[in-house]
């Protein structure tokens, strides 16, 4: 990894390009993200840096979390985080990372919390097909065989049944940045991204380049 930002999804809209053709794309509001800590192999086995967004009263920190904060010289940090970069040298702890490390065409992949849609049948939740809703059939939205009866007596791990759906960890895979807006801390990706608005989000660079 190269480059990557914390961010918070503010919601969708539009823009059009130079040829009038509309391109819809996510708000997010990235950074300014500070860094609290490098990793090193030689002290911790590998090397990261450690980065914190979005301030919060003092107070919400414990007594661990604020001398960290104090240490790296930095408010208390709602969110913090580990990025594996390539190059840890070119942070320095107590510096910020801003929207401008992105540049306007890069791709990049989006990490975020899913939206939580509760307990859902398999239809829903999977995309199964229906039975017949008429002529005396019996079958209309259930799940259907879960198996085998005698042989192999039980129900085999990872079988597609209703339960919690959403609220997991999601990534969308090579997006595009639109437009950067560095005096407000924002960025423009194309489509869609994983969570409601105002949930938390990793922007990475992609791993498909």
């Amino acid at each position: 990894m190269k480059k990557a930002i914390i961010g918070r999804k503010l919601g969708m809209t539009q823009i059009f390009d130079e040829n009038g053709k509309v391109i819809p794309v996510t708000v997010i509001e990235a950074g300014p993200c500070a860094v609290l800590q490098k990793k090193t192999v030689e002290n911790d086995g590998y090397d990261a840096i450690q980065v914190g967004f979005e301030d919060i009263r003092e107070k919400l920190a414990n007594k661990p979390r604020k001398g960290h904060f104090a240490k790296a010289g930095v408010s208390a940090k709602r969110i913090v985080k580990e990025f594996k970069v390539e190059n840890i040298d070119g942070y320095e702890v107590g510096s910020e990372i801003k929207t401008d490390v992105f540049e306007v065409g890069d791709k990049v992949d989006v990490t975020g919390t899913s939206k939580g849609k509760g307990f859902q049948g398999v239809i829903k939740r999977w995309n199964f097909s229906r039975g017949p809703m008429s002529h005396g059939s019996k079958f209309h939205r259930a799940p259907g065989s879960m198996g085998a009866a005698s042989d192999p007596s039980r129900t085999f791990k990872n079988m597609k049944m209703p339960g919690h759906m959403g609220n997991k960890k999601t990534t969308v895979l090579n997006l595009e940045v639109v437009k950067i807006m560095p005096e407000k801390n924002i960025i423009l990706i194309k489509g869609g991204v994983p969570g409601s608005n105002k949930g938390y989000i990793v922007i990475r660079d992609t791993v498909k380049a």
